[in-house]
């Protein structure tokens, strides 16, 4: 209990200036990278069952856990992306995550997760449309991918809601016969 409220001191004793120091803006929505502080955000987020059902992610076990995985965080360093903090602009309040991942193979893929209570909101989609434009703007990308359950209806429908077209079923983090979409980023 102790460590819950030391956490949640931590979390509030970020400035608010620090947080509104948006990397990718949209109507609703800011997008920044994720601090250690955040981690009371995101274990909360990966918390929920339902937000990591078809994710393949096990949930963190501690606030301790999820701290040291952000101060292990290089994606933003090493490939000038990563899986940014979404908030709403007019309240502050997280919502979630979503952004750009570089794996091994060189593919790059769009990723978005939020907490339950935010769903069928339009969020993913506009975030994602966000990151799609950094994209553009900012990284040397010809083709973004999007994978999914073959479960996850609401993911398969904003991927294809953004321009994203089926490509293949592959495994992806542990789950098998994961739908793979690609978005070509040189059509206009």
């Amino acid at each position: 209990m102790v460590e819950d409220l030391e956490w949640i001191f931590l979390l509030y004793s970020v400035p608010l200036s620090q947080m509104k120091n948006w990397l990718i803006e949209t109507d609703r929505l800011g997008m920044r990278a994720f601090v250690p502080n955040d981690a009371p955000l995101i274990f909360e987020l990966n918390s929920d069952p339902k937000v990591i059902q078809y994710t393949g992610d096990p949930a963190f076990q501690s606030f301790q856990e999820a701290r040291e995985f952000l101060i292990n965080y290089k994606d933003y360093e090493k490939n000038n992306m990563g899986r940014w903090a979404v908030f709403i602009k007019s309240t502050n309040e997280f919502i979630g995550f979503c952004g750009l991942k570089k794996h091994d193979d060189g593919m790059v893929d769009l990723g978005y997760r939020f907490m339950q209570k935010h769903w069928g909101k339009g969020y993913a989609t506009e975030s994602s449309m966000g990151c799609i434009e950094y994209a553009k703007n900012h990284l040397d990308l010809t083709e973004i991918i999007g994978r999914t359950s073959a479960k996850n209806t609401g993911s398969m429908n904003v991927l294809e809601k953004l321009g994203f077209q089926f490509s293949h079923r592959d495994e992806c983090n542990g789950l098998e016969n994961a739908m793979i979409f690609r978005l070509d980023l040189r059509r206009p």
